[in-house]
Order: structure tokens, then sequence, then C-alpha cells
């Protein structure tokens, strides 16, 4: 009989799940680790997203799962990448686009005054959070050229991590069902074994649904390994 909590988490693995693992083997000489959108906007409580993000961002402790992501990544001496979300003011003339977009733009979330100035951009809801700084601009992480929608299609990611020798990913970031589930969907296409650090990530609470809970649903079937932040950090730390 289960307990009540485990009754309510709608987040909890199936008991008897159909699918069986992978096999998925982490290998610190071939992997990286990838943070999707580690910035202001989604991560701060000053953030623009805040009020859709905000609870599951806090329940999961994404902002300290991220820092000892990154902190282990460095220690492996595995490469690390983020792929940031930046909106330039000739990307607000956009003829369309879908809900989700529609509103980003509306509340400006991500916004750079434009591609070669970093004018206003110190503090802004486009910049990396303030705590993942060291990590992210110690000369050593790549930072990908910006997503525009939701995947790495329209970014450099997978050349930068081809270039290094990458074959497996750690993927972690925001948010869950849109951008970390599109570069997840992406990454597999191309050919890279990509595993989701659950914890690690999050998804809006709005009437439409629990962002959350419809990316757990499809990382269960998509994605090669669904460790929790403790169960990569012991898999990054074998190869110290």
């Amino acid at each position: 009989m289960s307990t009540p909590h485990q009754h309510h988490n709608p987040y909890a693995d199936p008991q008897d799940p159909l699918f069986k693992p992978t096999g998925f083997v982490l290998d610190p000489t071939r992997a990286a680790l990838v943070v999707v959108d580690p910035q202001n906007d989604f991560l701060s409580p000053q953030g623009v997203s805040w009020p859709f993000f905000g609870d599951s961002v806090t329940e999961n402790n994404v902002v300290a799962h991220l820092e000892e992501l990154f902190a282990a990544a460095k220690r492996a001496g595995m490469t690390v990448a983020v792929s940031p979300h930046y909106y330039y003011p000739n990307d607000h003339q956009w003829q369309f686009g879908g809900p989700l977009e529609h509103v980003m733009h509306e509340i400006n979330m991500f916004a750079r005054r434009g591609p070669l100035t970093l004018e206003e951009f110190e503090g802004s809801g486009a910049d990396f959070l303030e705590s993942l700084k060291p990590y992210i601009l110690d000369g050593k992480t790549i930072i990908a050229s910006p997503h525009k929608v939701y995947g790495p299609e329209s970014n450099d990611l997978a050349l930068q991590l081809r270039k290094r020798g990458v074959s497996q990913i750690l993927l972690a970031g925001m948010a869950a069902n849109l951008c970390i589930e599109s570069h997840l969907r992406e990454l597999i296409e191309q050919g890279f074994e990509v595993a989701v650090v659950r914890d690690a990530t999050a998804g809006p609470r709005i009437p439409e649904g629990d962002g959350y809970l419809a990316a757990m649903i499809n990382f269960r079937f998509l994605a090669h390994a669904l460790p929790t932040t403790a169960e990569a950090i012991a898999q990054m730390s074998r190869a110290v």
C-alpha cells in the first residue's frame, strides 16, 4: 500500500514501468554538461517568468542543483556548454508565433538591446544568474549563440559539442517542457546520447497545465537516462 505522499506525488516514476533501463553509462571523457537558459528571467524571483515557474523552480531546488552540476562537471574535466535565449529588437518584428512566443515577446523576456552590444545587459533578465556566473564565465565554458524559439536548431550548440568530440550529454536548465524537451529531441536526432537531470529543471504551472508533469512523461519516453542531480554527480565523480 502506498503512503499518502507517494500517492499524491504526480512526478513519481511508475511502480511497474513498461520501459527498461537503456544501459546509459556516463563517460566524462566524451560527455558534456549542457545547461539551457540559466538566466535571470527564469531562475531569479525578479525574473519576468517567475510567477509561472517559481513554484516548480523552488520545489526542485533548481538553482542549487545547477550550481552543484556545474561544479562537478568542472572537477571532472568535462566539457560544459550553455545554450542561452536572447531576443534582440529585430526579433520583435516577427510576423507570427505560438502562444508562448507571443507571451515572451509581450513581457520582454530575455530582452537585449542588440546582437552586438552589451548595453544594459549586466543584471538584466537576459543575463546569467549571478551565482552561476563563476562557472559560465571562466573562459572555458562554451556559450553557444542564442537559440530563438525552443530548440538548438538555430544555434551552434551541436557544432561546438562535436568539435570537442562530445557524444554524450547531461542536459539541465530551463524550461522542462519547452527548451529542455526541444533540446532533448533535437540532440537525440543529431545522434547524441542524452540524459536529462530530472531535478535540475522546472516547468510552468498555468491554467493550461503543469509543464513539468508534461515534460516528465515525455522524458521517460525519450531520454536515455533520467538521473537526479545527486546521481549525475556520482557518475561524474567516479571519473575524477
